[in-house]
């Protein structure tokens, strides 16, 4: 049976970028660290895996709009947070998130009323504290 859960990419910008992400635009995205909130409930583990290929130049299928973001040169995968138990929780995640970083707008979250699902932070510790499991 898949794995079926919501994640947390933790993103590191290394320098101030300007990216074009699908029909949002031109987006800059100054360097620091990010957190963008995903969920899968089909195949959670094969998507985290999808994400990292991305990241490393090795995937080449744009789909959502964390591809863009991955698929810059100075953009990389510091680490992933999940949530396995099964249910759609990333609203949810995303909202606790935002009590702590800047959103980018509209960002991965064209099918919900959020703001965004990413947001710029100053640091990825606090995941843990929300029970999120560390994937990588």
């Amino acid at each position: 049976m898949p794995v079926k859960g919501t994640y947390c990419l933790c993103i590191n910008v290394e320098e101030d970028i300007s990216i074009k992400v699908g029909a949002l635009g031109e987006i800059d995205f100054p360097s620091g660290p990010y957190i963008y909130v995903g969920s899968a409930l089909n195949s959670l583990l094969p998507r985290l895996e999808r994400h990292l290929k991305n990241s490393r130049g090795e995937h080449d299928v744009t789909h959502w709009h964390i591809d863009y973001l991955l698929r810059d040169p100075n953009v990389s995968i510091e680490s992933i947070y999940m949530n396995d138990n099964g249910e759609k929780l990333e609203c949810a995640i995303a909202d606790k998130i935002a009590e702590r970083g800047e959103p980018t707008p509209r960002f991965g979250c064209s099918d919900c009323r959020c703001v965004s699902h990413l947001y710029s932070v100053d640091s990825f510790s606090f995941l843990k504290k929300m029970g999120l499991k560390k994937y990588v």
